[in-house]
């Protein structure tokens, strides 16, 4: 039987545009954050380091990320010397490849504590070019015919010739815009159906002290915001950011040693799985059916049995696609069941109830680690005024880089107070 592990202590920043704030100084945050947090004075028994970002390179720092974040903590004795840190990119899945790192270490028994963090600056006032380069870097750069052809033909498929946005977001609106199309002509998803997911996040996002956005919307106002690609409104699509996240992960033996007050607030994290994506066929099942199939197999679970999620919906599209994918619904009926209500705060099943990327905000190297911080403080009961009256088993989905339909990789956790 593999090692359990466990979550002692998570941490996030608040997420919006900082220029200002380097990337050591977002290090640091979410570093003396998460260790106070579990309750410790130091990280003298972190024994591996997983370091999430995408994004460095285009500020100049294209390797040991990681290692040149931490090196001011180290200096100071906040960090202990010569722990090994593995840097992780894996476009927006970043933050929960590193978390899968840490897991690994601890399911293996390869370490008893184990540190993922997620780091990332995607706002830039004054050079908009860097900002496309980071988000490029999540596209097929070798080869873009490959892409060019897929969404082609992809646009003749459903009625929206492909056409990349310009200045109005990156390349992946139109993507996301072209598969919500095609969902709306093979299952009949309609504009108000998004528009009341978004208003809904919105909603979740105004009661979130970190959220990038903290402002309350409803469904026409979504629908009357200005349009990125069609479908999607502004109000629909994930706004550009910086911040970051971590966690910290440990074995049951450590966790028997710590004092009762962590103890009692530790998380225990049933699965942890991964998928991959590929030009697959429109008409297809995702990459994250593939990775949520092997998570609820690994922790013995069923769809049915998850309270909370926290999922990917860098366009409120998403949500509406990976409520089917989770299979919370049936495929086709992602549309209807969160403009139900459902997935609000007080439906069924809630989701993002941080108030997912569309309001809490998509600093893409940390994000996958900010979704595991919400669902912990949901679990523990510590969310305050968005907390959910039911929550046992959390489940995150988070997506990166983009494959056609697919995304390039999926990653999903599944968690139990």
């Amino acid at each position: 039987m593999m090692p359990e592990a466990y979550i002692i202590g998570t941490a996030c920043t608040s997420f919006g545009k900082k220029p200002q704030t380097s990337f050591k100084a977002l290090t640091r945050e979410a570093y003396l954050a998460v260790l106070a947090d579990a309750g410790m004075e130091d990280g003298c028994d972190i024994a591996m380091t997983w370091f999430g970002n995408c994004g460095m390179g285009s500020f100049g720092q294209r390797n040991i990320r990681g290692q040149v974040c931490f090196s001011p903590l180290v200096r100071e004795g906040l960090f202990p010397e010569r722990v090994p840190t593995m840097n992780v990119e894996g476009g927006c899945a970043t933050a929960s490849q590193a978390f899968h790192g840490a897991w690994k270490d601890i399911a293996s028994g390869a370490a008893e504590l184990s540190l993922a963090i997620g780091v990332e600056k995607t706002f830039v006032p004054d050079n908009p070019a860097r900002t496309q380069e980071i988000f490029d870097g999540g596209i097929d750069q070798l080869d873009p015919d490959e892409w060019l052809g897929y969404y082609g033909e992809a646009g003749r498929a459903c009625g929206k010739p492909f056409a990349a946005a310009e200045k109005r977001g990156t390349i992946f609106m139109d993507t996301y815009a072209m598969q919500a199309a095609y969902h709306m002509k093979r299952y009949g998803t309609t504009r108000l159906q998004i528009a009341a997911g978004a208003a809904k996040n919105h909603d979740h996002g105004s009661l979130n002290p970190l959220a990038q956005y903290r402002f309350r919307m409803t469904a026409d106002e979504v629908l009357a915001d200005r349009e990125i690609s069609y479908p999607l409104t502004r109000s629909m699509c994930a706004p550009i950011g910086d911040g970051a996240a971590a966690a910290l992960v440990c074995s049951r033996d450590y966790l028997a040693r710590l004092p009762s007050k962590v103890r009692e607030r530790a998380v225990k994290v049933r699965a942890s799985a991964l998928s991959g994506g590929k030009y697959r066929s429109f008409d297809e099942p995702g990459l994250s059916r593939i990775a949520a199939d092997k998570a609820y197999k690994m922790a013995g679970l069923s769809p049915s049995e998850i309270d909370i999620a926290e999922v990917h919906d860098a366009t409120s599209f998403c949500e509406i696609y990976q409520a089917e994918m989770l299979r919370f619904c049936a495929d086709g009926q992602g549309g209807a069941y969160v403009a139900s209500g459902a997935t609000a705060l007080d439906g069924e099943r809630p989701v993002n109830l941080s108030g997912g990327l569309v309001s809490k905000g998509h600093p893409v190297g940390a994000t996958g680690l900010s979704m595991i911080h919400e669902l912990v403080l949901q679990l523990r009961g510590e969310a305050g005024a968005r907390q959910a009256k039911r929550a046992r088993i959390a489940l995150a989905e988070n997506g990166g880089g983009v494959m056609g339909f697919d995304e390039a990789a999926c990653a999903i956790t599944i968690l139990e107070k």
